[in-house]
């Protein structure tokens, strides 16, 4: 009996769920540069607030909230889910901060360098090897930070922050044995009690925006669960359906985006450094992109071949 050769190419669905997460996280700093006049804090406060009844919806539509109540009974796990919190709570207040204070050419370096970054951890902490031409392209991001650094006097802080919090939550999300949708919503579960008390001293101090602004303010604001959710929510439904090659290029239009809006929308100077950096970066993320689509093809033909042995 012959063996199917298994499906392993890109599912139309699931490109459609990508495209249309990074797409919204490329127009996100638009939405976040219209509540500069906020503070960050409060923003991130009302994103954990007004995600959590979309997260729940969801679940209880794919009749899996149980998993979250299983996991609310677990030590050890509930710590897990509590740093992979904490790490996307610093991310989101990094971003919205950079955004709303002119920052978001540096938001779109980190990013870039996010990808990058995950490949350093991997043969850092997971013992993957590094081919050379992934040697190649952390070397050029490297240098680009350097150049960066030199020109500035100190680290571009943004785009640091943003790497490493990004890069260390994927990382230990890995070991969070839940689904996506799971796992997001028992960190906004988990986050919600904090923000809560946040917002009811802002109330009490008469220094909230959502009841104590305009009412545009509060539509803002209750709009920033959506904005948060939904884009999580398609990605993660995306990701299952395409190829790991296909998801590592495709992340690249979100930065992509924010750059255009700091420059084109927003205009934030692009001095000589960031002329000489940002090419750099663009250089190592398609020496990058390359070895992944190689190492992708490899992994085709072997399983091709394979199969045809088995047949």
């Amino acid at each position: 009996m012959r063996s199917p050769i298994p499906d392993s190419g890109d599912s139309p669905r699931g490109l459609g769920f990508a495209l249309a997460a990074y797409g919204l996280w490329g127009l996100l700093p638009i939405y976040m540069k219209a509540l500069s006049h906020i503070p960050a804090a409060e923003v991130i406060a009302h994103r954990v607030i007004w995600s959590l009844p979309i997260a729940a919806a969801v679940l209880l539509w794919q009749r899996r909230s149980g998993d979250v109540l299983t996991a609310l009974r677990q030590p050890r796990l509930l710590a897990m889910a509590a740093l992979t919190a904490v790490l996307i709570s610093i991310n989101w207040m990094t971003y919205v901060w950079a955004i709303t204070h002119d920052h978001a050419l540096d938001a779109a370096l980190g990013y870039y360098i996010n990808p990058l970054f995950s490949v350093a951890l991997g043969g850092l902490l997971l013992g993957e090897r590094l081919n050379r031409a992934k040697l190649a392209a952390l070397a050029l991001a490297f240098a680009a930070v350097v150049v960066l650094t030199v020109q500035a006097g100190s680290l571009p802080v943004v785009a640091v922050i943003l790497t490493f919090s990004w890069g260390f939550y994927a990382y230990f999300k890995k070991s969070l044995p839940l689904g996506p949708n799971q796992g997001f919503t028992l960190e906004v579960l988990l986050l919600c009690p904090i923000a809560l008390v946040y917002l009811g001293w802002l109330a009490i101090a008469g220094q909230g925006h959502f009841l104590g602004g305009t009412r545009t303010d509060l539509l803002l604001l209750l709009g920033c669960g959506p904005v948060t959710a939904i884009p999580l929510l398609f990605y993660a439904n995306g990701a299952k359906l395409l190829r790991l090659s296909t998801i590592g290029i495709l992340q690249y239009i979100t930065p992509t985006m924010i750059f255009m809006c700091a420059v084109l929308l927003f205009g934030e100077p692009f001095g000589t450094a960031r002329m000489i950096a940002f090419p750099m970066i663009w250089a190592a993320l398609a020496i990058y992109s390359l070895s992944l689509l190689r190492e992708a093809g490899a992994r085709r033909r072997a399983a091709t071949a394979l199969t045809r042995r088995m047949q």
